[in-house]
Parts: structure tokens; C-alpha cells; sequence
């Protein structure tokens, strides 16, 4: 069902595109004229889900492959627990993420994030640890099997992505990382006919369905 919110007193339609289950490797190009190019008119641009972007490039991780470290545990006593997602509760998704920045930088990121919360300065501990570690995505209880047992990496050269879909397809595309907490764009084609701040606001709501509602790609149509 599309839903329309108003920006800056400009109007936009979202319409959610459903899919199948998307399996790890699929071709994203080959879903998206399969399911989105159908429906997209002169002026329309996609939004598409980051989880189904790695999932398409197999940039995966199985649970069975994560040993939990110390760090790991310590760190996710100290995050932020929230009542409608995971976020990064769960020790396994830590660990990913320690692996991913550096046990060093990892630590040194707990210390700043902390001195950061003492004087109530947000978003320290993400800054430091860097290497997109906030975009990991995954172990979910209640996601789709087997994306349960599964983490997201964040996709590979976003914005390389976005131009070569563009291309392709014909019509502009951004790359969202969304969730119950915050949604942000890591990439956005050529021909995107708003800006990053505006694409963030017409998601803000996360109206993609990343789980069983099947729609990975939304359809954004000023009304």
C-alpha cells in the first residue's frame, strides 16, 4: 500500500515493490528489472534496502563463523538497548564489528565513547571505530530464515553501485540503511533528483520491508 509523506511541502508517494525471498548471490540488476522497472515512471527514483544489496553481493557472515571476545561482551553491556530492535546487543554482531575496525581501535573507541556519554556528546564510539562498523546488519531472532543466522558486512563501493544501476536501468537509485533507530544513505546515483538530506527524510519512517513483508525496493514518486 503506498504511503505519502511531505517534505518541505513537496509531496511523495512510497511505494514498497515486492519480491521473493532474495537468496545470497542473486544479481541485484536482474531483480530490480524483474520487479521494480515494471512499475517506475519518468521522474521516479528506487530506494533500495543496503541488507538486500549484501545479501546480493554474498557479503555475508554465518553465525557459526564468530567467537565471541571479551571486548565483544564488554562493549555491548554498554549500548544502548532499544525495545523494537536489536541494534547491537548481541555480543556475535559486536564481534563482527571488533573484527572489522581493529581490537585496538575498538578499544580506544569504548574509551572516547564513554568520555563522549560523561559530557553527553553522541556518536563518539561509531566515529572512532569507523570502517562503516555501524551499517552491520544481521543475527536478528525475528528476521526471515536463514537471514537469522546471518550478519550483513556493508556493501561494496556503494555509490560505485548506484552510477552502474543507474546506468543500467534507467532510473536513479540510493542505497538506505534502514532500521527501527535511524536510517541513513550510503550511496546515490548520478541523476538522483534530491539531495542526501531529502532521501533521508522521505525514508526517515523506514517504510522498507526488509523482512517478511518482502519489499527490499521502494519506489519513491513525487505526488
Amino acid at each position: 500500500m503506498p504511503k505519502t509523506i511531505e517534505i518541505s511541502g513537496t509531496k511523495y508517494q512510497r511505494i514498497p515493490v515486492k519480491t521473493h525471498k532474495v537468496a545470497f548471490g542473486e544479481d541485484l540488476t536482474t531483480l530490480l528489472k524483474k520487479y521494480a522497472s515494471p512499475k517506475v515512471k519518468e521522474g521516479d527514483w528506487v530506494a533500495v534496502s543496503e541488507k538486500v544489496v549484501s545479501v546480493a553481493q554474498n557479503n555475508v557472515r554465518h553465525l557459526s563463523t564468530v567467537k565471541t571476545s571479551w571486548l565483544a561482551h564488554l562493549i555491548v553491556k554498554g549500548v544502548k538497548k532499544y525495545p523494537n530492535d536489536i541494534g547491537f546487543s548481541r555480543p556475535e554482531k559486536m564481534q563482527v564489528a571488533v573484527e572489522r575496525s581493529g581490537y585496538l581501535r575498538m578499544f580506544l573507541a569504548v574509551i572516547l565513547g564513554s568520555l563522549g556519554k560523561i559530557f553527553g556528546i553522541k556518536g563518539i564510539f561509531w566515529l572512532v571505530a569507523g570502517k562503516r562498523v555501524s551499517e552491520i546488519d544481521g543475527f536478528n531472532p525475528d528476521a526471515m530464515y536463514p537471514y537469522t543466522e546471518y550478519v550483513m558486512l556493508p556493501p561494496d563501493d556503494p555509490q560505485g553501485l548506484c552510477a552502474d544501476l543507474e546506468k543500467k536501468l534507467g532510473y536513479p537509485v540510493a542505497i538506505v540503511d534502514g532500521n527501527n533507530i535511524n536510517v541513513k544513505v550510503i550511496g546515490t546515483s548520478p541523476r538522483m533528483p534530491v539531495d542526501w538530506k531529502t532521501v533521508r527524510l522521505v525514508l526517515l519512517d523506514n517504510p522498507l520491508g526488509q523482512d517478511q513483508e518482502l519489499t527490499p525496493f521502494l519506489i519513491v514518486r513525487e505526488a
